[in-house]
């Protein structure tokens, strides 16, 4: 029954927007600014010479079976997107869903986590951290509010961990706490850790052209450089004879984000969330996946998922919550970097009753260096810094009314990716989740897409002033979210975050609230083509 996300979303989050792993420090560019691109002279005698920052980061996936008193314990399978800050200190945002016991299976919540680490002797290290966020999720609506109790949470967790050749492995001591809930516990963890590396650039070059200063540079950048998609779908899941309570189709939105390991062969996390038959409804799946290209402008795709989902198990019947989804789908390319799909899978939990068929429809948007390979040469008319802001925001919902009745106030843990696509023009995408209860039960949570407007940004500005409409659901269907405000820059890449705006149900239950938000961004720019 989980309402939400999704870092997760973000995780997806950087994953979202950033080309991660796409280029190392050899990687040498040489810089073409344009008044139209930004607010630098262009008497400059020759182009600038620059260089991609290379960061660090870890993909963390933890285990962990938590006691529950009187009733069955709850498993629950973390994932975590960790950026490296400096030698001690990792934070990045992530979630946790069940697998396979008791029946949870809808369970889920997403959070913000601090990690400390530092070598002891060796391949020795201890770390230690935690996560504050929320969610929740149960059998039944009304057995989520004793094991949820308001929806928020949090964990710390202190443990030894060891380092391999390309990952790392540990245990922690870990004790997790919904506030006013049933979950409350410490318990032994085992974690993983696989490190990897990403470049950006200087968010004041978003817009510039740029060459590379040769050909070896260019050929060394596009060895080093894999292919992402970013996957904006809506899904059908046509229920098989099921034993929940609900018997409609549910309609999901999903967001995938895929890294490419070789031409073909890519991993996947997605993320999806029900907006009508099972509004909010959610999943979370990671996978492999495998692609045929038969003509230039056609690709044959195919993809096995296994994660976490469901909403409660007397709804729909995901049990433990384990879930198995095999899709294929073909893709027509409008251009290089734009795709339209056409999906069917088969959707099934495997320790219980629900099984689906599945059909969709599918926008892919690639980052491919394919061409580099060709030796051509790389000239600014089609190389470009291209921006992304993550925003990660504490929500207030205020002057709530549900039905025509006043409510108290939600607050949200809020993550927003903006694809900056023109100097006044980017792509949001929301996902917010609630730490306390909406009326009277945990796991609210919203998750929203659109258009928004920006004023232009010039380097060394302080204030960028944005507005945008978003469209999504939350727990009652679909909603609309508009809002403006402002970043005010501490640096190039670190800025305050401010926002304001409505948020308006547009289904059959009248949803309507005043909104405020306030937290940071990071923006960088990653090359594309």
């Amino acid at each position: 029954m989980v309402k939400q996300f999704s870092k997760l979303v973000f995780v997806m989050v950087i994953a979202l927007g950033a080309d991660l792993s796409i280029a190392q420090d050899s990687a040498v560019l040489q810089s073409q600014n344009p008044a139209l691109n930004s607010g630098k002279s262009t008497n400059d005698p020759k182009p600038e010479l620059s260089k991609l920052e290379k960061i660090e980061a870890m993909v963390m996936l933890d285990y962990q079976v938590i006691p529950v008193p009187n009733i069955k314990s709850i498993d629950l399978m973390g994932f975590h997107f960790l950026n490296k800050v400096n030698d001690l200190l990792y934070l990045g945002v992530g979630g946790y869903a069940p697998l396979l016991e008791g029946e949870y299976g809808g369970f889920m919540a997403f959070d913000v986590t601090a990690q400390a680490q530092r070598k002891v002797f060796g391949n020795i290290f201890a770390d230690a951290g935690v996560s504050l966020g929320g969610g929740g999720g149960g059998k039944s609506v009304q057995q989520s509010k004793m094991l949820s109790g308001t929806g928020g949470f949090v964990k710390s967790y202190l443990g030894l961990g060891y380092h391999f050749k390309d990952f790392s492995a540990g245990a922690n001591y870990s004790k997790f706490r919904f506030i006013g809930s049933a979950i409350n516990h410490s318990q032994m963890n085992v974690y993983i850790q696989v490190p990897f590396e990403y470049s950006i650039g200087s968010y004041a070059s978003s817009g510039d052209k740029f060459l590379f200063a040769n050909e070896a540079d260019a050929q060394a950048f596009s060895d080093e450089s894999v292919e992402h998609i970013l996957t904006v779908s809506l899904d059908n899941f046509f229920q098989i004879k099921p034993k929940g309570l609900n018997k409609d189709t549910i309609n999901v939105a999903d967001l995938q984000f895929s890294h490419f390991v070789n031409k073909n062969t890519y991993g996947f996390f997605n993320l999806g969330v029900g907006y009508h038959g099972l509004p909010l409804y959610n999943q979370i799946l990671a996978g492999l996946g495998y692609r045929v290209s038969v003509f230039p402008s056609i690709n044959f795709y195919s993809q096995m998922g296994i994660g976490s989902g469901g909403y409660a198990p007397d709804t729909i019947d995901t049990g433990p919550g384990l879930l198995i989804f095999p899709k294929i789908s073909a893709e027509y390319m409008f251009d290089k970097n734009l795709g339209l799909s056409l999906s069917a899978g088969y959707l099934f939990a495997p320790q219980a009753s629900s099984k689906n068929y599945t059909l969709g429809a599918l926008l892919n948007y690639h980052n491919n260096f394919e061409h580099l390979n060709s030796g051509a040469n790389n000239t600014s008319e089609s190389s470009v810094y291209k921006a992304y802001r993550f925003n990660l925001f504490q929500q207030t919902q205020l002057n709530l009314k549900v039905k025509n009745k006043n409510r108290s106030n939600i607050n949200l843990l809020a993550v927003q990716i903006d694809n900056v696509i023109s100097d006044h023009l980017y792509i949001p995408i929301q996902a917010n989740v609630a730490y306390n209860a909406y009326l009277g039960y945990p796991g609210y949570g919203e998750l929203l897409a659109g258009l928004g407007a920006q004023s232009k940004f010039y380097e060394g500005d302080r204030l960028h002033l944005f507005g945008h409409f978003l469209l999504g659901t939350n727990v009652h269907g679909s909603i609309i979210k508009t809002g403006a405000g402002v970043n005010y820059g501490w640096s190039d890449r670190l800025a305050i975050y401010g926002v304001a705006g409505q948020t308006v149900g547009i289904d059959k239950i009248k949803f309507n609230s005043d909104y405020l938000g306030l937290g940071l961004t990071y923006r960088f720019s990653v090359p594309s083509w």
